[in-house]
């Protein structure tokens, strides 16, 4: 938690540093934007003796005539659960599309905020598709094809005239999944400006 905040007062403070410093134009009709994000999935927590969850994507932004975006891409999120001595990976991969209004952004067009929908579609593994556990278990849960969508809530500031700084939040509701129907993410990454 004190590392969320920390994250998110960071972002924030080079938001409001960076204001007036690029004055290019910005959500022109027709730009596009690749972006790289990484999450922490329902927390975030690397020890072994816990669970770790965490989430990373890639994905094509384009801008529309209204300011807006449309957003396509795919994302990989794993979550692992401690039984006995070691973690058991649940993976998803997914691909989704979805767009995002911004409703709001300052008047130098550094900073802008946006929130998006998406519908998200994939598939689930646990660990790995091995029933079998080393103790001579076997896992219930089964291998599915999930389907749902996600909100999100996006602040973005241009750090150059090309690079761009996002901070989300997001909700995930996915239907199919043997694990958890809801996933929450807290993340950030980086657009590139390709035109």
């Amino acid at each position: 938690m004190n590392r969320t905040i920390l994250v998110i007062s960071l972002v924030f403070f080079l938001c409001f540093t960076l204001i007036g410093q690029a004055h290019a134009q910005r959500y022109l009709p027709g730009q596009k934007g690749l972006q790289v994000t990484a999450s922490a999935v329902d927390g975030f927590n690397l020890e072994k003796g816990d669970k770790q969850a965490f989430a990373g994507g890639i994905a094509l932004a384009t801008y529309t005539k209204s300011g807006d975006r449309w957003v396509f891409g795919g994302e990989y999120l794993q979550k692992s659960y401690l039984y006995k001595t070691e973690l058991l990976p649940t993976a998803q991969f997914t691909a989704e599309g979805g767009y995002y209004y911004n409703f709001l952004s300052d008047p130098s067009k550094t900073v802008f905020f946006s929130i998006g929908t998406s519908l998200v579609a994939g598939y689930e593994t646990v660990n790995w598709g091995e029933k079998l556990l080393f103790d001579g278990a076997t896992i219930s849960s089964e291998d599915n094809f999930l389907y749902g969508g996600a909100v999100t809530f996006e602040v973005e500031t241009y750090l150059s005239d090309r690079i761009v700084l996002l901070l989300n939040v997001r909700e995930r509701i996915l239907g199919g999944s043997s694990i958890n129907m809801f996933h929450t993410q807290i993340g950030g990454g980086f657009r590139f400006i390709l035109n």
